[in-house]
């Protein structure tokens, strides 16, 4: 799960810089504004990166999607590319965690074999 995850959010990373750049040409929000928020979420994204196998990782990372959707009351085009990736998430989540059960299964029947 946790490579799925991680290559979603490093996605969102430069999504989010973008749009910083986006938003510092098309909005009324003031330019330190614009790099405060999108800075705090640039960073939020590398850091659940390393905090994905930690208690909460996961939730936080729900969180950061539901701010890229909200980013679209900002830069409209931010409520389409906040919800695609929100479906990666979702979909980094669903099926990182059933690979990390295949895995898993495979690893006990393969233990006996090898031992």
């Amino acid at each position: 799960m946790r490579t799925l995850c991680a290559s979603t959010l490093i996605g969102e990373f430069f999504v989010i810089g973008f749009a910083g750049l986006v938003a510092m040409q098309l909005s009324d929000v003031p330019t330190a504004t614009v790099w405060t928020v999108s800075g705090i979420a640039m960073l939020l994204s590398i850091v659940l990166c390393g905090m994905l196998t930690r208690p909460g990782g996961v939730q936080l990372g729900w969180a950061l999607q539901i701010a890229l959707i909200a980013s679209g009351f900002v830069i409209p085009a931010m409520f389409f590319l906040g919800a695609v990736f929100a479906a990666l998430w979702w979909a980094s989540v669903h099926f990182g965690r059933k690979i990390d059960e295949a895995k898993a299964r495979w690893a006990e029947t393969e233990a006996p074999a090898a031992g």
